[in-house]
C-alpha cells in the first residue's frame, strides 16, 4: 500500500491501461487458439515453465541444463510446426474490426428479406442434395478470395443463387460470396482449416467454410452434396443439422442482434 499510496493518478491510470491491454491481448490469444494444436502446446509449456520454477528452487543442475537446451529447441521450431496457426493469428489481427466503421447500412427489411432468401435457397439445395457454399461477407473484406472466383453483380435471391449452384454448371463447386444484398462473385476458392479434430465425414465444402471463418469475421451456410445436410460456420465454429426455421433463427441471431432490430439498422459492408 505504501508503494501505491505514491502514484499520481497518471500513473494509476497508466497502469490501469497496462495491465488491462495485457488482460485482452491474453483473453483473445486463449481463444483464438482454443481447440487447435496451439492450445495443446501452450499447456504443455505452462507444465515445462512450472517445473523450470521448480528445478531452480530445488536446484537440480541437470534437469536444468535439459530444460535450456529444450528451449531453444522449442524457439526454433515453434515457427516452423505451427505456421498455419500464426498465419491464422496474423489474419485476426489485420482484420481490425475494433476501429472498422461500416459507411453503408441495410435496413432491418432488407436483412429480413435477405435471410429469407437464403433460407428459401438452402431448402431447395438442400431437398435436391445440390452441394453449396454460401459466404455472408460482414466486417472483413474477402477481396482476395472473390477474386479467385467469376464475379457478379446480382440481387441476392432463391432463384438465383439456385441456378449457381446447379450441378454441371461452371461454378458450381466454389464459394458465392455475398456482400450486402448482392451475390458479388462465385465459383470461389477459399483456405481450407487445418483443425486436426474434424470428423472424416466432413468434406471440403464444410472445411473451407471453417477455413474462412476462421481467418475473417464471415458466416458461412453450407448444404452437404452426400447427405443434404444443412450446416452453418461461424468464428471457426461449425452447427450441423439444421432444418430450415433453425437456420433461419441462427442466422437472424448472427445477422440482426437485438440492439440493431430496436433501431432498424445494421451496419454491413
Amino acid at each position: 500500500m505504501g508503494a501505491l499510496a505514491g502514484l499520481t493518478w497518471v500513473d494509476a491510470v497508466r497502469m490501469a491501461v497496462d495491465v488491462g491491454v495485457v488482460a485482452y491481448v491474453i483473453y483473445r490469444g486463449l481463444v483464438l487458439i482454443r481447440g487447435t494444436r496451439a492450445g495443446q502446446l501452450v499447456q504443455g509449456l505452462a507444465v515445462l515453465v512450472i517445473v523450470a520454477f521448480l528445478s531452480d528452487r530445488l536446484g537440480l543442475t541437470t534437469i536444468n541444463w535439459i530444460l535450456d537446451q529444450l528451449g531453444l529447441v522449442i524457439m526454433v521450431a515453434l515457427p516452423v510446426v505451427f505456421q498455419p496457426e500464426l498465419r491464422r493469428a496474423l489474419a485476426y489481427l489485420g482484420r481490425g474490426n475494433i476501429l472498422a466503421r461500416s459507411f453503408s447500412f441495410l435496413g432491418v427489411e432488407d436483412v429480413s428479406r435477405l435471410i429469407k432468401e437464403l433460407v428459401r435457397t438452402v431448402g431447395v439445395l438442400a431437398k435436391n442434395r445440390t452441394g453449396a457454399l454460401i459466404i455472408l461477407e460482414r466486417e472483413t473484406r474477402l477481396n482476395d478470395y472473390i477474386e479467385t472466383g467469376i464475379k457478379i453483380d446480382g440481387v441476392v435471391s432463391a432463384e438465383f443463387l439456385v441456378n449457381i449452384f446447379m450441378p454441371r454448371t461452371p461454378l458450381h463447386d466454389g464459394a458465392a460470396i455475398i456482400r450486402g444484398d448482392r451475390v458479388v462473385a462465385a465459383g470461389c476458392f477459399l483456405p481450407l482449416t487445418d483443425s486436426p479434430y474434424l470428423s472424416r465425414q466432413l468434406g471440403t465444402r464444410h472445411r473451407a467454410a471453417l477455413g474462412i471463418t476462421e481467418i475473417a469475421d464471415a458466416v458461412a451456410v453450407v448444404v452437404s452434396e452426400e447427405t443434404g445436410t444443412i450446416s452453418v460456420a461461424e468464428g471457426g465454429k461449425l452447427t450441423r443439422y439444421l432444418e430450415e426455421k433453425n437456420l433461419q433463427q441462427m442466422l437472424e441471431d448472427l445477422l440482426l442482434p437485438a440492439e440493431e432490430r430496436t433501431n432498424h439498422f445494421w451496419p454491413w459492408r
